[in-house]
């Protein structure tokens, strides 16, 4: 089958090149970068049948989307490429590194007569934190599988800002020499509820890597399985999400802190979006999903 490809940004032609019908979008790129060695990168070309049109589905074939001998395929370049995993190493290390440096060196931040005894509160927060993003880590390294390799390189900067810039605005306050520890019914109810939604984020990512064998892209409606924690997704469809809002807010609840407070509201805004995104997802994809579900919040949003 003979297309024709031409960039989106000025609908430059790049040429034409010949591939199977029964390709999928997602080996497309390979054969038109090998055929058309003008044409980006395959990791940074997004493909679509109209310049400003929406991305094609890389489970998708030609053949599927009834496209004829001759066919014009747009190729949007996204820019220089990063690894996922790079990304998020990134974006976890580093929150890591910056809260235990506040934490272990208050001299360093807050001037040398910073150094007295810390509260209970702060020691325990900071373990709160070690744990939640060595977890991270480690779930990227042993657990997540990503549906893409790349990610453009931009996004490297975006979100480590984020992480990094959060983190030290929470660590500063909650290891600040003036923090005052809220009660301690109040700081064993937000420990327990963190520890609770910490195990119940990993239950989940632990089941959606189960969905999907290694090296493929298969796609299945999440399900609970014998982990308690997973019961979750009967009420919702991104129950990674409803956990990891609820950890943020059992922090801000553990440690009284307007920062903490204000990290769980801009996390809780972008896991709602991604939420929402992929819950219509899973509708338009899935013909038996089940209408009962919510997308992060049971029996609200």
């Amino acid at each position: 089958m003979e297309i024709e490809v031409v960039s989106a940004k000025n609908s430059k032609v790049f040429g034409k090149c010949h591939v199977p019908a029964t390709i999928s979008i997602g080996d497309l790129p390979a054969q038109i970068h090998k055929q058309l060695k003008s044409t980006p990168a395959p990791n940074r070309q997004s493909l679509r049948l109209d310049p400003r049109g929406k991305a094609l589905k890389d489970s998708d074939t030609l053949q599927s989307l009834n496209l004829r001998n001759g066919v014009r395929i747009y190729v949007k370049d996204l820019g220089p490429q990063i690894a996922w995993t790079t990304v998020f190493l990134s974006e976890y290390a580093g929150p890591l590194l910056v809260y235990l440096l506040f934490y272990a060196r208050p001299s360093i931040i807050y001037g040398a007569d910073a150094d007295k005894p810390i509260s209970l509160t702060a020691h325990i927060a900071a373990a709160c934190y070690t744990v939640h993003y060595v977890k991270r880590l480690l779930e990227t390294i042993f657990v997540h599988r990503f549906s893409h390799a790349t990610m453009p390189i931009r996004n490297l900067f975006k979100n480590c800002s984020y992480y990094w810039g959060f983190t030290a605005y929470v660590s500063y306050h909650v290891n600040h020499p003036l923090f005052t520890s809220p009660c301690q019914v109040q700081v064993l109810v937000g420990l327990a509820a963190f520890a609770l939604c910490e195990i119940g984020n990993f239950s989940i990512h632990i089941a959606l890597r189960n969905l999907r064998p290694p090296g493929t892209k298969v796609r299945k409606i999440p399900m609970p399985d014998s982990n308690p924690f997973t019961q979750l997704f009967n009420l919702v469809s991104c129950p990674n999400y409803t956990y990891e809002i609820g950890a943020w807010v059992s922090f801000s609840i553990m440690t009284n802190c307007l920062a903490a407070v204000l990290f769980a509201i801009a996390g809780g805004y972008q896991m709602m979006v991604w939420a929402l995104g992929k819950h219509r997802n899973y509708k338009k994809e899935f013909t038996q999903y089940p209408k009962s579900r919510k997308a992060i919040f049971p029996f609200i949003l």
